[in-house]
């Protein structure tokens, strides 16, 4: 049901502290070729010395140059820019344990090919990709999943920002807080990241973002009443959690971009988690701060929904897409929300899938759910938001 055990699925091994256990272990070994108090090498000749010299330096080269690449800020693709959201420091900031990283997950495949795994952040960021061709005018703004632990920054975030820029969308990448599990001390305000309110800083990123988007429209050359989120796994609840917490920011204002309404105009939650009232029970109970979720007693704790998503007329169309085989985060996530939507009177299309499992982003298998992206685009169409 996403949290924790979502980012442990994702987990890689070359997560920080796995790398410099590496380094450590090469620092060990090139300490073996150590030469002895009577200045002869130990145990090997002069010549093969050398020779060990010049490729233990080789290793060790290539190790730092691993260890710089898998612990260094993510960076955008050449020719885009990402940009702080704040101006100063972000509402609810709290220091992380260790900086932020990027790291290649290798050990964990998506349609045979590594992704990209983005941790510790404790400064959000936004990267605007703008349309390849003809502008449609709309946004979308793009919340990778990772569990609230993690970002999946290019399975769920770079690759859809191709294919609607492809589409002639503007697409705005959201790099949103996660200081990962641990990440916080037990005495700070919200000791465990996860979903809103058990932590309010991904929905605070998220609303500030959807603001500087439509505070930005004009110059963006965005239509400011075509502005959609789209969201994946965790991301998917920060889809619902901005859908349903629009009026109100959770933040006092810092400029004119929060004075813009952070209402996104449609919304697509796909493989979400953290929806249903058991998803919200079982997060509840991570973490060292322990939470109570209230709802009636004779509650539908599988086909309810968490108390905290308030669905009125207000909520934009939303598109949601699952498969019944997902065993991160139950399809009753989708199944609850959709529910809601319905009784609400809002617009919403459901696609259930029976295999497919979970974060398989764009990515294209054998399985038909990675043929959804046509599913969205035909569904922007019929709402209205891009030509047909």
């Amino acid at each position: 049901m996403g949290g924790a055990r979502e980012a442990n699925e994702r987990r890689s091994s070359f997560a920080p502290e796995k790398v410099a256990k590496r380094r450590e272990r090469y620092l060990r070994w090139t300490s073996l070729l150590s030469p002895d108090r009577s200045g002869r090498a130990s145990r090997v000749s002069t010549f093969a010395f050398r020779i060990y010299f010049c490729l233990v330096g080789l290793s060790v080269l290539f190790a730092f140059g691993n260890l710089s690449a898998q612990t260094s800020v993510w960076q955008p693709s050449p020719g885009h820019t990402q940009v702080a959201i704040w101006p100063g420091a972000a509402p609810d900031e709290q220091p992380l344990a260790e900086p932020e990283y990027a790291t290649a997950v290798t050990r964990e495949p998506v349609a045979g090919r590594p992704w990209v795994e983005v941790g510790s952040v404790s400064r959000p960021t936004m990267t605007v990709y703008s349309p390849k061709g003809k502008n449609t005018g709309v946004a979308v703004v793009v919340f990778p999943g990772g569990g609230y632990q993690i970002l999946a920054i290019d399975l769920e975030g770079t690759e859809v920002c191709d294919w609607l820029t492809f589409k002639g969308i503007t697409c705005v990448l959201l790099k949103y807080r996660v200081p990962g599990e641990g990440g916080y001390s037990k005495s700070a305000p919200y000791p465990k990241s996860g979903p809103y309110p058990e932590s309010p800083m991904a929905l605070e990123d998220a609303q500030r973002t959807a603001g500087l988007v439509r505070f930005h429209a004009a110059e963006w050359r965005i239509d400011p009443h075509k502005i959609g989120v789209i969201g994946f796994s965790a991301g998917g609840h920060l889809v619902a959690a901005i859908s349903t917490h629009f009026e109100r920011r959770l933040y006092p204002a810092v400029d004119a971009a929060d004075k813009e309404s952070c209402r996104p105009d449609f919304a697509a939650a796909i493989y979400p988690g953290h929806l249903s009232i058991a998803a919200a029970e079982w997060d509840a109970n991570q973490g060292a701060k322990k939470f109570v979720v209230r709802h009636a007693a004779n509650a539908d704790k599988g086909l309810g929904l968490n108390p905290e998503i308030l669905v009125t007329r207000e909520t934009p169309p939303t598109f949601l897409l699952q498969a019944e085989d997902d065993h991160v985060d139950d399809v009753h996530d989708s199944l609850a929300y959709y529910i809601a939507l319905i009784k609400a009177g809002v617009p919403v299309e459901m696609h259930l899938y029976a295999h497919g499992g979970h974060a398989f982003g764009l990515r294209r298998t054998e399985l038909p759910i990675t043929a959804w992206p046509q599913l969205l685009e035909t569904w922007l169409e019929t709402i209205g938001m891009i030509p047909k």
